[in-house]
């Protein structure tokens, strides 16, 4: 392989992260530029008054994954953060009260789901495992695949496991046909909700995800989900990536149908190889001539994307002893929600909505005797953002808190920030403000979805949410994975 090519990574995101440190242990000379003042892309950090708030991702599932990744440079989870297994991994808050807190031993949730809807305890032995299963197929032959080409495919034992992964078939009709009490049934619906798509619409194959949670637990880097950034980025600076913060990318210049240039407001950057691991739909549409791109206008509004999020950061100048470090109010409509978000787009009329107390787990994330409290709604992409209707939720949010945990605390706030659709598309050229990237449908699954190698430009790449395989912190460290691998295939056999 011909070392030392000039690599520009646009965006410092997990993906872009992932990208540069590979290729730069591979010896390219590897530039990252990100947009904003601090790496991490969404993953981002903000401080005030002794309160410490991760922006973006609070969940960290699927460990494998990351300790996989570090292990390529020599590294473990151990060199960088303390990784706790959170138990009770969640609750979550149904109406008239009811409340289940989620076990990290699937023993006790079996017990607990027999308990609720007996005959289900076995049901649910049966489903994880055919949950493990999918998930270890998908790990194993799925989720690596760059899915440039249907060809990728053609091989009987993957069509036949693609029939047994229940791709043609919705997680509902899967969840549904073994559960009926409706507790039962919208815990194992739920994580859905972060693939961006309706039970009925996403393919019964991500039932994995319940493996995912329920097997292989939740846990929580102590420091918090920038822990992570701090990782990656120390691996890439330690094998040579130059990080450039507060460097926007205005322009990718081509010639010769190669990308050549790479322009920010001050700056020009020269590229052999070029990554996007920024917004593909900005990309494209703002960085590139019409004639490089892709996918046109219409083709990006036929997407169905994943929500966007109303955010708050708050800070409290008491503790919630009520709440634990992960809670899911579930005390509304989620179909009427969901409908809301795809089907009727509006601002929701009785919103489900997520809690999460850092400061449960970790004392770093607030000052002594205070709270950490981050909620999240989803909303529909590109939806008017207004600081009425911002105000309007806060107030919905920290009421119903108030109701369910029998204390009030809205006078105890010290800190509160929002963050929604503007200012997604503010700081990170979000399409439409949406927060994940593509919903998982089956219209949007693997050659489905927009493609990492461009075929106008030849040393074009794109890498992250919006392309394979899909939304989420661990699937956008594995794309930036797939897409250092092509580049140096493509590089080894002289393509560019």
């Amino acid at each position: 392989m011909k070392a030392n090519k000039k690599i520009i990574v646009i965006g410092s995101g997990f993906a872009g992260l992932s990208a540069a440190g590979l290729l730069a242990k591979s010896g390219h000379d590897v530039t990252i530029l990100e947009k904003n003042d601090q790496p991490g892309g969404r993953a981002r950090i903000w401080e005030k008054d002794g309160f410490v708030f991760d922006m973006g991702p609070s969940w960290y599932w699927m460990p494998e994954v990351f300790e996989n990744y570090y292990n390529l440079f020599g590294k473990r989870t151990a060199d960088f953060y303390e990784l706790k297994r959170l138990d009770p991994g969640y609750r979550i808050y149904y109406k008239n009260n009811e409340k289940i807190d989620v076990p990290a031993s699937l023993e006790e949730l079996i017990k607990l789901f027999e308990a609720r809807e007996p005959g289900s305890g076995d049901k649910l032995r049966s489903f994880m495992a055919d949950a493990q299963y999918k998930y270890k197929t998908a790990m194993d032959e799925y989720v690596h695949r760059i899915s440039d080409s249907v060809t990728e495919y053609f091989d009987l034992k993957l069509i036949i496991k693609s029939f047994q992964l229940q791709i043609f078939q919705s997680l509902r009709s899967e969840v549904r046909k073994k559960f009926k009490n409706p507790e039962l049934v919208s815990l194992l619906e739920f994580p859905v909700l972060f693939l961006g798509s309706t039970p009925g619409k996403t393919p019964a194959m991500y039932s994995m995800m319940n493996y995912a949670d329920l097997v292989l637990g939740t846990w929580y880097p102590m420091g918090g989900m920038n822990q992570i950034v701090k990782a990656m980025h120390a691996i890439a600076i330690e094998n040579g990536v130059k990080v450039f913060l507060n460097q926007e990318v205005t322009k990718i210049e081509i010639g010769n149908k190669k990308a050549k240039r790479v322009y920010t407001a001050d700056k020009v950057y020269e590229a052999d190889v070029i990554v996007a691991g920024s917004d593909y739909n900005h990309t494209e549409q703002f960085l590139l001539n019409e004639e490089y791109r892709t996918y046109d206008s219409t083709y990006w509004d036929k997407r169905t994307l994943s929500p966007s999020s109303l955010l708050f950061y708050i800070g409290v100048n008491k503790k919630l002893p009520e709440l634990l470090h992960h809670n899911l109010f579930f005390d509304a409509d989620f179909e009427l929600h969901a409908d809301e978000i795809y089907n009727h787009p509006k601002w929701p009329t009785e919103p489900l909505f997520y809690a999460c107390v850092t400061s449960k787990t970790d004392p770093t994330a607030a000052p002594e005797g205070m709270e950490n409290l981050f909620l999240l709604m989803p909303v529909a992409p590109g939806i008017e953002d207004t600081e009425e209707m911002r105000n309007k939720y806060f107030n919905l949010f920290i009421e119903r808190i108030e109701k369910r945990i029998g204390m009030r605390f809205k006078e105890n706030i010290v800190v509160n920030r929002s963050y929604c659709v503007k200012d997604f598309e503010k700081d990170y050229h979000s399409f439409k403000g949406n927060a994940y990237g593509l919903a998982n449908t089956l219209m949007q699954t693997a050659i489905l979805k927009p493609k990492m190698i461009s075929p106008k430009v030849k040393n074009l790449f794109y890498t992250g949410q919006l392309t394979v395989p899909g939304p989420g912190v661990p699937p956008a460290i594995i794309s930036g994975q797939i897409v250092a691998k092509e580049i140096n295939r493509q590089i080894e056999k002289h393509l560019i």
